[in-house]
């Protein structure tokens, strides 16, 4: 063998090894910001005053920090915060009675950009396509918004209220219902920013709109029937299956993780499979009374159940989380008047 060729073969062996070692090495995540990784808490605030807030909590629960998008931008986030979503890296807090859409990193809580036109008491948001849509109960309008530059394209009104919005595959919904009273949702196509048309639920009132895995969900009560309603919904605004509740006539508080579609009564919080074939009659577990705010905020995120007690917005709201069979995992405190919890 030449001595050109011996060099060749090793050298190539070499690299062989090389790349053999680094498609063995672990893959090391870059950390996208402080706040990745946890939950991320909304906090209303008192209406009339700039106090509201973002808190996070880490996954075990074992760091709590209050107050995060203040920290990092050294301002006050704004009157009353309604409502987070996110596109990406990005999340939208809706500012109701600021009447503004802070845009910010997600993960870092650093503010980018704030947007105004278009927005009067707004209330929540949703991402689909090209466009953020955000619905304003002055006017029942909807605003929709270039993901790329944040400027508005267009207005949309809606008859009745324009309160809950969220997406189905190209499908906009938007909750016509508030405080409520309301049995009406309205669907805009994303592609054009058209409204497509109006569905009106079989029967109840509207209490909150949800979408997962491509279909959308919505809980409605009839007090004078004494039941409550869970209806799917397609894409295209039909509905494709009903849970009846019987004797329940005050269900709110609709969410859906893992399959498993949960809501409350009272004080009381219940489960079903969303294949189920009849509805619960008894909850799963009762919170703790403590007046008119004892469930302000709520949801549902990965096999844990977080409720908070607004304590009727005189002090810090008082987070409790449980398993979904009802153990009490942690309690700790956040901002004023609580009312979402977000993965991130």
């Amino acid at each position: 063998m030449s001595f050109k060729n011996f060099f060749t073969i090793a050298a190539a062996s070499a690299l062989l090894f090389t790349v053999s070692c680094r498609n063995d090495d672990p893959v090391v995540e870059i950390p996208k910001g402080d706040y990745q990784n946890g939950i991320l808490i909304s906090n209303e605030g008192n209406f009339g005053k700039p106090n509201a807030s973002v808190s996070w909590s880490n996954p075990d629960f074992s760091s709590v920090k209050n107050e995060i998008y203040q920290t990092v931008n050294n301002e006050n986030l704004g009157d009353v915060l309604q409502s987070i979503s996110f596109n990406g890296d990005l999340a939208y807090l809706v500012a109701n009675n600021s009447n503004k859409v802070i845009v910010a990193n997600r993960y870092t809580m650093k503010k980018e950009k704030e947007i105004t036109d278009g927005l009067k008491l707004p209330r929540y948001s949703t991402v689909a396509g090209n466009y953020l849509y955000v619905t304003n109960s002055s006017g029942n309008t909807v605003a929709v918004y270039n993901l790329s530059t944040n400027d508005l394209v267009k207005k949309l009104t809606v008859t009745n209220a324009a309160e809950r919005i969220v997406t189905a595959g190209k499908t906009v919904f938007v909750e016509n219902a508030s405080w409520g009273s309301g049995n009406k949702l309205t669907l805009i196509n994303s592609a054009d920013n058209t409204i497509k048309k109006e569905v009106t639920v079989p029967a109840g009132n509207i209490q909150k709109t949800v979408a997962y895995n491509g279909s959308v969900y919505t809980i409605t009560n009839d007090k004078s029937a004494k039941a409550s309603y869970v209806y799917q919904l397609s894409e295209a605004g039909d509905v494709v299956k009903t849970f009846t509740m019987s004797n329940i006539s005050n269900a709110k508080n609709l969410e859906i993780d893992q399959n498993k579609i949960y809501f409350t009564s009272g004080l009381g919080v219940y489960s079903m499979d969303l294949n189920a074939t009849a509805a619960p009659t008894d909850p799963v577990f009762k919170v703790t009374d403590n007046s008119w705010s004892t469930l302000y905020g709520f949801n549902v995120i990965d096999g844990k159940i977080y409720t908070a007690d607004a304590k009727g917005f005189t002090e810090a709201s008082e987070i409790t989380v449980y398993s979904t069979t009802g153990t009490v995992l942690k309690t700790f405190k956040a901002g004023m008047g609580t009312n979402g919890f977000y993965k991130n």
